[in-house]
């Protein structure tokens, strides 16, 4: 681990040291919040009952999809609007004003077509994920050095070739920024989503739980999704930095 992923790591220890610390001798209420290792005890009681391994399983098959389909969607948008810059000059505006959208408007029409189930849960996180990982296909299209598309010339490189080989290779940094936040912005969609439109999933149940006055359930589920996307963007992240440093070696 790096100098700065140990400083990190530190920030973290600290800060559930300083809560644990501050719900024991009262500072924060009992009925606010518990201290994290209650949190973490109620976490493991429940995954050893199984009382939450279907609503984990419903939100991590409605996650997975909606990140697989905004990083997919986002990326081939990007490519076609990179291509086009007419449409891109058009498009810009409305990509920098996206995220002021409430998206969560659609979701009775998406029930209208696709009727009460998982399809439009899906659909409301790649909404949101799929801007960034389309303005992160065009920054890492717009980066790739020029001297790469003389080179492909001079080897005669099809655009197929020239692609594989040339433009995804150099976009991959950032490529891998666009997936990072694909996947925090679809979690965090689809999770409101099922505080309010679902009636299963990790998010809906911590709403049950905090409106059943349950403390134990609700943080113990908030640790569980805390520390899922956690290990996901980090992991994302330090692969993102070791493609930044291959790729300013080059």
């Amino acid at each position: 681990m790096s100098k700065a992923g140990w400083i990190r790591l530190v920030i973290v220890i600290a800060f559930f040291g300083a809560l644990e610390i501050m719900c024991r001798i009262g500072w924060i209420d009992r009925l606010t919040m518990i201290p994290p290792t209650e949190m973490a005890e109620a976490l493991w009681s429940m995954l050893l009952a199984g009382s939450i391994t279907e609503d984990v399983l419903y939100s991590l098959r409605n996650t997975v999809a909606a990140v697989a389909l905004s990083v997919l969607a986002g990326f081939v948008c990007g490519v076609i609007v990179h291509a086009l810059p007419r449409l891109r000059r058009i498009l810009d505006p409305l990509f920098a004003s996206y995220y002021a959208v409430p998206v969560f408007v659609f979701y009775p029409l998406l029930v209208v077509i696709f009727g009460i189930n998982a399809t439009p849960l899906i659909l409301i996180g790649a909404m949101f994920g799929i801007v960034a990982m389309l303005i992160s296909t065009l920054t890492g299209l717009d980066r790739v050095p020029r001297v790469m598309f003389k080179s492909a010339r001079m080897f005669q490189l099809d655009p197929l070739r020239s692609a594989l080989l040339i433009k995804l290779p150099s976009a991959a940094p950032h490529l891998i920024t666009g997936v990072k936040l694909a996947v925090v912005y679809s979690v965090i969609a689809v999770v409101a989503g099922e505080f309010i439109l679902s009636s299963k999933g990790i998010g809906h149940r911590i709403a049950y739980a905090y409106n059943d006055f349950d403390s134990r359930t609700m943080y113990g589920l908030l640790l569980l999704l805390l520390t899922a996307v956690t290990v996901v963007t980090m992991s994302l992240h330090m692969w993102e930095h070791r493609l930044h440093s291959r790729w300013a070696k080059q």
